[in-house]
């Protein structure tokens, strides 16, 4: 089930996310100084991509003044925007009844896309899991 949601998705909208995610942290990588944020661009568009079956958790030793400061920075830069546009289309998704997994996968990105250092992306059992968890399972 999550391969066939996977492949909806892809086909409706999580390929020109991925690419959004993927050209903002070439971005992001070019400017040197933004590269924490560039990589945490690469691995949000590698979840976007393919985002059933996956589950945001926190990176063990991944929270520090360092990383609250640089998701404070990237919330105030991008993260609100980026936001703003997941609830857009998650809304444009939600119109149809087949389109209610894919809103739902799209609201799961918006904490991650909000404050993405100090997370890590791990594979779940189940398509549909918790939008957030704190720590390891």
């Amino acid at each position: 089930m999550k391969t066939l949601l996977n492949l909806i998705w892809l086909v409706f909208g999580g390929l020109w996310l991925a690419l959004g995610y993927f050209f903002a942290g070439i971005v992001c990588c070019l400017l040197i100084v933004t590269i924490p944020w560039g990589l945490a661009s690469f691995r949000i568009a590698s979840y976007t991509l393919w985002p059933f079956g996956r589950m945001v958790v926190d990176k063990p030793g991944g929270t520090g003044v360092f990383t609250l400061l640089g998701n404070v920075i990237w919330l105030l830069v991008a993260g609100i925007w980026i936001a703003i546009g997941h609830v857009v289309t998650a809304f444009a998704m939600a119109i149809t009844i087949i389109g209610i997994p894919l809103a739902i996968a799209n609201l799961k990105l918006i904490p991650v896309s909000l404050m993405p250092l100090g997370k890590q992306i791990v594979p779940s059992n189940t398509p549909f899991v918790p939008t957030y968890v704190h720590g390891p399972r």
